[in-house]
């Protein structure tokens, strides 16, 4: 009978780091925060979140780290933060990696109160980013956020592609003002009826 096959070092660390995460066990999930394998330390990320003991300063290395797997995780953590101190999203909305710019964006919106800054960013991924996914995060997390300074990025969205001026109409809601109406009544009659339901709905209201 052939011996029980090993396990690579890498992933017997993110075995423990997981473990560690819902053995309530900070400590070793802390020793391999700063793994050189990057699995390892996305895992460890989410055990320390998972305990709730992870530092914030902890989370803003895990959101610059060189590795895009990395800063995924840690943008996820960063949505749901509880924990006091500033967690630094707005330059990951600058990201090489139009799916870090996408979750970054999503996170965005999910910040209460919003980080300083991310109104603005936001708004210029709506206007001029290249990828229709990150452009349709942003105009969401516009939305989510209200910020009446979001809303002219809003409005330019409402002429973008069909997937990009759904969110925009959605982002519309907890705005009010003859621009918001005017919009709104347009999108009543644009080519794609998923828009068009969703002004209906609005201006049902």
């Amino acid at each position: 009978m052939a011996p029980p096959r090993e396990l690579p070092d890498p992933l017997v660390r993110r075995r423990a780091a997981a473990l560690a995460g819902h053995r309530g066990d900070a400590a070793g999930a802390r020793t391999l925060l700063t793994d050189e394998d990057p699995s390892v330390r996305a895992t460890a990320l989410g055990a320390l979140a998972r305990i709730g003991d992870l530092r914030p300063d902890e989370l803003d290395r895990a959101l610059a780290d060189p590795v895009v797997g990395v800063r995924r995780r840690a943008i996820e953590v960063a949505a749901q933060w509880p924990g006091d101190g500033p967690i630094h999203l707005v330059p990951l909305l600058d990201d090489a990696d139009p799916i870090v710019v996408e979750m970054a964006a999503w996170a965005s919106g999910e910040r209460q109160p919003p980080e300083p800054g991310a109104v603005a960013r936001l708004s210029s991924i709506v206007i001029g980013h290249d990828d229709a996914l990150c452009r349709e995060a942003a105009v969401a997390a516009l939305g989510a956020i209200s910020d009446p300074a979001g809303l002219p990025a809003i409005l330019a969205a409402i002429t973008d592609k069909a997937t990009v001026r759904r969110r925009a109409v959605i982002a519309l809601a907890p705005f009010e003002g003859p621009e918001v109406d005017a919009a709104l009544h347009a999108a009543r009659t644009d080519r794609d009826w998923q828009v068009r339901q969703a002004a209906e709905d609005l201006l049902a209201d």
